[in-house]
């Protein structure tokens, strides 16, 4: 991680850092996520995934995060 990425990072909340590292750790094998999917994984709501998404997709974290479906969940397009 780059140091601008580090600092960046710093300006997260601790739920915002537990979902970047959970798509960094995945996005290198995967490429969509459902908000739904991710809140299971981080024992996190989806409204709670939504909500802190956009901090993720509005900043420079070293993913690109784009809001992707509105189907049972939102689905999110995440890559590296």
């Amino acid at each position: 991680m780059s140091t601008s990425a580090a600092t960046a990072t710093s300006t997260l909340t601790p739920k915002q850092e537990r979902i970047l590292a959970y798509l960094r750790e995945h996005a290198g094998t995967r490429t969509y996520f459902k908000s739904r999917l991710i809140g299971d994984a981080l024992d996190l709501s989806a409204k709670e995934v939504g909500t802190n998404m956009t901090a993720i997709q509005q900043g420079d974290y070293g993913v690109d995060v784009e809001k992707w479906g509105y189907s049972s969940a939102t689905t999110w397009k995440v890559s590296l």
